[in-house]
Formats: structure tokens, sequence, C-alpha cells
């Protein structure tokens, strides 16, 4: 029988104390948002992972408040997919609806869903063609 040495690679972003401050990250965790909040926000930007939703969206940040059939158009969807997708960002409150008889016209719920998307966009086109950090 042969005796074989086992070579152990660690990684070298592994930490080899389980706390190094232990005041930090309790203030950390006091400090983060609920449980229910995380599960929230994961939702929002699981709905806003949709390149159709985010069309939708940016349309409506350019054009402010639409009618479905106009954001349709402007997006390139089908009615059917342009009310789904309202639907949904309805849902989670990333827009919001008014009628005026059998026409819907939608726009973003409020001034933190148009900064967050804002900011989203100044991002992309701010990090285009930059390498990135590692």
């Amino acid at each position: 029988m042969k005796d074989r040495s086992t070579v152990v690679v660690m990684d070298p972003d592994a930490c080899t104390t389980p706390v190094v401050d232990a005041e930090r990250v309790s203030s950390v965790r006091q400090a983060l948002p609920s449980e229910e909040t995380v599960q929230d926000l994961a939702q929002v930007f699981g709905l806003l992972a949709d390149p159709g939703r985010l069309r939708m969206m940016a349309a409506l940040l350019e054009g402010g408040e639409m009618c479905v059939c106009d954001l349709a158009a402007a997006t390139g969807q089908s009615m059917s997919g342009a009310s789904h997708a309202l639907r949904l960002l309805r849902m989670r409150r990333v827009v919001k609806v008014r009628r005026s008889g059998r026409m819907a016209y939608y726009q973003l719920a409020d001034s933190h869903v148009r900064m967050l998307f804002d900011l989203a966009i100044t991002h992309a086109r701010h990090t285009e063609g930059e390498p990135g950090d590692g």
C-alpha cells in the first residue's frame, strides 16, 4: 500500500478566525434590514432582472405616464406581454395605474423607484467598457 500525502489548498480569502471584530459584526447585524424586507427586495430585484420589464420601466422613466398600448409600441412588446409585465410590476408597487374609462395609464410608483432605476442606468453607462475589480 502506497503512502499518499494529501495537499489541502487554502482559499486566500478564507478567514482563520470566525469573528475578527465582534463589535462591528454586532453593529452591522443590528443595522441589517429585516428578513421580510430582504425578501421583498429580492422579489423586486428579481422582477427587474427581466429585459422586457426593464424596457417598460425605461419607457416610463422617459415618457412619464403612458397607456398600455403606447408602452407596448414603445418597447416592442405585444399588448399581452406588456400587460403581463405591468401587472407583475404593479403587484410589487414598482408602477402604479390610473384608470380613465377603459384606458389604463401607468407610471413609476414614486420617486424612490425613479431614483433606483435612474442610478442603475447611470451605473451601467458608467461601467461600460471599464475593466472589473477582480
